[in-house]
């Protein structure tokens, strides 16, 4: 069985949580092994932590934040970092993986999040200049060489987005610089993939894939994720 574990505070009201379930059921139909995904809610993921990294084989960063326990979001994506665990992170995953990047990759001990703590000093993350929330947009995979162009074999996707904050353009190019590679931008060359350079699967998306995904077509980045989790188990990759 390969399990994964989506953390995240689920809402029932909340679409995208609706969407997520269903598109990988979308990609489970395709995968073609037995797969089951559980939530955890954020606030378990301390107190339950070791526990929670010997339960599943890939991760995903939900979106819907902030969420009850950004220490433990932060703690258990480090986890993946390190240790070579599938994870995937879309809208607010994305930007909690991009915070966890600057604190314990570059020292910025107080990068910070303006949904959070909008008044402080180091916002990594920070209001977009035109809120995305609700758009459908075209991004450029820019980076050729990427997992990311290999998943998709294409220049320009179009992806649905559900957020009001992003990276924060001053902190991009220190950030993809050190390993953590913007690979799709938008027309305003601000970063919408991530990607770390020497991970197994460890992707940002700032765009919600699970609402662009359907019985006939599976979004190809959950697909990608599920064969990443199927090799790391066959790998027996574990701390």
């Amino acid at each position: 069985m390969i399990k994964l574990g989506i953390m995240g505070d689920f809402v029932a009201s909340n679409a995208t949580h609706i969407a997520n379930n269903e598109a990988f059921d979308h990609a489970a139909s395709r995968f073609g092994k037995a797969f089951q995904y559980e939530w955890v809610a954020t606030d378990r993921i301390e107190p339950e932590f070791e526990t929670i990294i010997h339960s599943y084989q890939g991760l995903l960063i939900a979106p819907g934040s902030p969420y009850k326990s950004m220490s433990g979001v932060l703690k258990i994506i480090e986890y993946a970092r390190t240790h070579q665990l599938p994870v995937l992170g879309t809208c607010g995953g994305f930007q909690h993986m991009i915070i966890e990047f600057a604190r314990n990759v570059l020292g910025i001990t107080d990068a910070e999040h303006a949904e959070s703590n909008p008044y402080a000093s180091r916002l990594v993350i920070n209001p977009l200049s035109c809120s995305l929330k609700g758009q459908q947009l075209d991004i450029e995979i820019i980076e050729k060489d990427s997992l990311v162009y290999s998943i998709f074999n294409t220049n320009t996707i179009t992806e649905n987005y559900y957020c009001n904050f992003g990276l924060n353009p001053e902190y991009q190019e220190q950030i993809h610089k050190a390993g953590f590679a913007m690979v799709a931008s938008d027309k305003h060359n601000e970063a919408r993939i991530m990607e770390l350079k020497g991970h197994p699967f460890y992707v940002a998306t700032l765009f919600v894939p699970q609402v662009n995904s359907n019985y006939e077509k599976p979004h190809p980045i959950l697909i990608a994720l599920l064969k990443a989790m199927e090799q790391y188990k066959e790998e027996g990759v574990r701390a």
